[in-house]
């Protein structure tokens, strides 16, 4: 029986033969055998290289170079462990409602100096109630679209905060029906809120941090439709915004980290917002969460804030580049 089959059946694998040894080495130009002779050339391919002209030139001009120093992350030796932003300045987009109200409020009430909402829609009651609670919750009308009107935010944030050291990217809209129904202005309106704008707020923040010498935190909003698709309300647009999103953050962290920025993205699943009241209202919701498994109910955004508040602190100051599945009905995704 050949070899291969017999490992197939489960048959133990057994030693290779002197002849099949001689095999190997032939091809690899170790030795030759009388069996097999060598198969590969042997060629000292560095004695044959043409010699370069500028080859100690060039070498002499790397090492003349001065390498762009890291700033390291490590907190301070008196740093306390606790997950916490105290004394932080913190900016998120989107935060006037939803998710992103969520994720102030829990940045508030782990001790944020001040959190900033930088939104286009006027605040509603939600946010009058959580400001009355936290007078130093701000709004900031943005367009997240605009570099114009992002740089103008920060650099209002900047100006009464006194600082900025994170910044979440989180404003962003969704739009659910069959792909083949989606026209153009549909994509480029999605593109343009949930990918241009989080790009745009992420370089402008990135910018500030570096003029102020501050080891800043970056994390933007993905969704769990950025890894496949939801099955409850598929969108092939919005599930590519998200991806684009999550894997700009890998190469952001990389290009950033000399300056000691991090950056890291979140990828909720069912959040309870305007955006997703549909879903509960589903005729056949219960048999679906039968189905899917996990948690048979939808979260509250202050149940993804805790994530945010350790990405954004000090506590954090090793992890970049990854992304943070937070979604509780497993088998929707």
């Amino acid at each position: 029986m050949p070899r291969a089959e017999a490992k197939s059946l489960g048959a133990k694998p057994t030693q290779p033969s002197n002849l099949e040894m001689e095999g190997y080495d032939a091809l690899l130009g170790t030795r030759t055998s009388p069996h097999f002779p060598a198969l590969l050339p042997q060629i000292d391919y560095t004695s044959n290289m043409p010699p370069v002209a500028n080859d100690t030139a060039v070498s002499d001009a790397v090492k003349s170079e001065t390498p762009t120093p890291y700033l390291s992350t490590m907190p301070s030796n008196d740093f306390s462990w606790q997950i916490s932003l105290n004394q932080k300045v913190v900016a998120i987009t989107g935060a006037n409602r939803g998710i992103g109200l969520g994720i102030a409020e829990v940045c508030l009430a782990n001790s944020a100096k001040a959190v900033y909402s930088l939104d286009l829609m006027e605040p509603g009651e939600d946010f009058a109630a959580l400001q009355k609670r936290y007078p130093h919750f701000r709004y900031i009308q943005t367009d997240v679209t605009s570099e114009e009107s992002v740089e103008k935010a920060i650099n209002q944030v900047v100006e009464d905060g006194g600082r900025i050291d994170g910044l979440v990217a989180n404003a962003g809209m969704t739009k659910h029906q069959p792909a083949l129904k989606f026209e153009r202005p549909e994509l480029e309106k999605l593109f343009n809120l949930n990918v241009f704008g989080a790009y745009f707020c992420a370089q402008t923040a990135a910018r500030k941090f570096i003029e102020l010498g501050i080891k800043g935190s970056i994390v933007m909003t993905s969704s769990m439709t950025s890894y496949r698709p939801n099955r409850a309300a598929p969108s092939a647009p919005y599930g590519a915004t998200k991806a684009a999103v999550r894997n700009m953050c890998h190469t952001l962290a990389m290009e950033w980290s000399q300056h000691g920025i991090r950056v890291n993205s979140i990828s909720p699943g069912f959040v309870r917002t305007a955006m997703t009241y549909y879903v509960e209202r589903s005729p056949d919701w219960d048999l679906k969460m039968q189905y899917y498994g996990g948690m048979p109910r939808l979260a509250d955004p202050r149940e993804l804030g805790g994530a945010y508040v350790y990405l954004l602190s000090d506590a954090a100051s090793y992890t970049t580049g990854i992304d943070i599945p937070i979604a509780g009905i497993v088998g929707a995704w």
